[in-house]
């Protein structure tokens, strides 16, 4: 007896979605003052390097390390404060979908800088996420839609000074309050209805490996329904793991920043990752090497994911 197989037009549709790919890439901390505004002035773009890695991918974020405005009064005692004019969004807008920005340099010429920064970003067409005129806006992710899957990022910061909180009527970053950030990842799916939840962390140390705190709440996020959980703020990359099966990028390291001599703090990575409605399917750590410029090179040298 001859068996039937009957497939209906639905069922193929399905898997034809459910198979989607989508490419992601991420990279650590942008800081535009210095060698690279100097660069931008010449009319150099300071990401042509990888041009052809942001290109080829479907969405493109990275850590913007400095206030991109032309108001705001700088914040006493802090020993670094960045702030470059809107001029540099042009290259920024050109290689980047959102820019996150969950760090201690968001606020570093106040809420006023701030604000203006994020009517910026709208102006440009820029998505951003960590950060918001308001405390519900800095935890709202951003929330991209390609191929059919709906990807959110969110971002914390975990590093002083915390006066840069957004409150409820003051402009500011999300600071990472482990049961907030908890919510805010059930929040994503449930309210937002994200297949891909993705937080970005600005956490750590100057150390070559991820302290417990990180590789604690790294878990905790996972957890509560994560598929990857890449972090920043150390200037220099860190040591990956995996978790339940999702990836864990504990510092992509700097990527456009000048201002360091040693070697290990020139170094940093480009994160591509193919995801779909399942999460994170495979993974590559593209080298940069940074430059007396500030400027990330391209150096070639992918490590893939097992």
């Amino acid at each position: 007896m001859k068996r039937l197989l009957i497939f209906c037009s639905a069922c193929l549709w399905c898997v034809q979605v459910l198979s989607q790919s989508v490419s992601v890439v991420v990279v650590g901390d942008i800081m535009l003052e210095g060698g690279p505004m100097r660069a931008m002035q010449r009319g150099q773009d300071p990401f042509a390097s990888f041009a052809p890695l942001f290109k080829s991918a479907d969405v493109r974020v990275g850590n913007l390390e400095c206030v991109v405005a032309t108001v705001g009064s700088v914040e006493p005692d802090k020993p670094n404060t960045f702030r470059v004019p809107p001029s540099t969004l042009k290259y920024v807008r050109k290689h980047f979908d959102a820019v996150g920005l969950a760090n201690n340099h968001s606020g570093d010429f106040g809420p006023k800088a701030f604000t203006q920064m994020v009517g910026l970003l709208k102006r440009e067409g820029l998505g951003y996420y960590g950060g918001g005129l308001n405390l519900s806006e800095a935890h709202t992710p951003w929330v991209v839609e390609r191929k059919g899957v709906r990807i959110a990022f969110l971002g914390y910061n975990e590093f002083q000074p915390r006066n840069f909180e957004a409150d409820h009527d003051r402009a500011g970053i999300a600071w990472s309050e482990d049961e907030q950030v908890v919510r805010d990842i059930a929040t994503a799916r449930t309210q937002w209805r994200a297949d891909v939840v993705i937080p970005i962390m600005h956490w750590g140390w100057e150390e070559a490996k991820a302290n417990p705190r990180q590789r604690a709440l790294a878990r905790r996020m996972i957890d509560a329904g994560a598929d990857a959980v890449i972090g920043g703020h150390p200037h220099q990359v860190q040591d990956t793991d995996v978790y339940k099966g999702k990836p864990i990028f504990y510092s992509l390291g700097n990527f456009v920043f000048e201002g360091f001599t040693d070697k290990v703090n020139n170094i940093g990575w480009a994160l591509r990752m193919e995801v779909s409605k399942t999460g994170v399917t495979s993974w590559q750590l593209h080298t940069a090497h940074i430059d007396g410029q500030g400027l990330p090179r391209n150096a070639k040298r992918v490590i893939n994911s097992p």
